[in-house]
């Protein structure tokens, strides 16, 4: 039984044949291997289009941002899982990259929708001041927490924000995208009525968009870059493993009280 409808039987990513393996209509072994980066080749696999230099310039940038925070929820399900099943590695990974979500991790997605839809207005007329700030009065009129912006640790600012917006006026990267990120800092602090940080998610977004990456794809950025942040803490794992102390200090946080609720 046929589910949905389907789209053309073909694929423009890879042909694998006995003597060639063609990789977006390029030769895998006689042009790309020793030729590309590994973040170069990213952007072949995922637009069809190798990166110019500022493509290439801020997606390191931005992988680079975004791999590594710590003992984040990410980790520590990764490390707990790998030392429940030390012989799957890709489970542990697995478990990490399942938390990448609305809350955690996966937000530079919700923050490039609101971009997209900010430059939707702007492009309908409406003012680009006056756009954020209908954006943030209805985010904040549904009760919803504004993406982009705020942050348990990093005030008043997110020093991989900061950097990230300096390097995209100083690159001349920095365009529409970049230019509505800026406005809702204002909007939002004016909207919730107290100075709110803005979070690495929006540079990202707002860069990732600037640099014609497709908005439907912006949360593939903190899925790879932090595949690479659980993959080191899973080495560390082997040889410190901290998952069951972890495990043990969070159920004695935890109370227990009979009855159903």
């Amino acid at each position: 039984m046929l589910i949905g409808k389907p789209g053309p039987a073909k694929t423009h990513i890879c042909r694998a044949q006995a003597d060639r393996i063609e990789v977006r209509g390029r030769d895998l072994a006689g042009d790309l291997m020793g030729r590309l980066s590994f973040t170069e080749y990213f952007h072949l696999l995922v637009t069809g289009r190798e990166p110019d230099a500022n493509q290439r310039y801020f997606l390191d940038l931005l992988l680079v941002s975004i791999a590594e925070h710590g003992l984040t929820p990410t980790a520590m399900a990764a490390r707990m899982t790998y030392d429940a099943a030390p012989d799957s590695l890709q489970a542990a990974v697995a478990a990490g990259i399942l938390g990448c979500g609305t809350v955690v991790l996966g937000t530079a997605e919700l923050c490039g929708a609101v971009l997209v839809d900010a430059r939707r207005r702007v492009e309908s007329g409406a003012e680009a001041k006056a756009a954020v700030e209908a954006i943030a009065r209805e985010i904040r009129g549904r009760k919803e927490k504004m993406p982009g912006f705020g942050h348990p640790i990093h005030h008043p600012a997110d020093p991989r924000a900061e950097r990230i917006l300096a390097l995209a006026e100083e690159r001349g990267a920095a365009g529409s995208h970049v230019e509505l990120a800026r406005l809702f800092r204002p909007a939002v602090s004016a909207v919730w009525q107290r100075p709110l940080p803005m979070n690495v998610s929006m540079p990202i977004a707002a860069c990732l968009l600037d640099l014609h990456f497709p908005a439907s794809m912006i949360k593939a950025i903190p899925i790879l870059a932090r595949t690479a942040g659980l993959l080191a803490h899973l080495a560390e794992e082997e040889h410190w493993p901290i998952g069951f102390p972890m495990a043990s200090q969070g159920e004695a946080a935890i109370a227990y009280e009979d009855g159903a609720g």
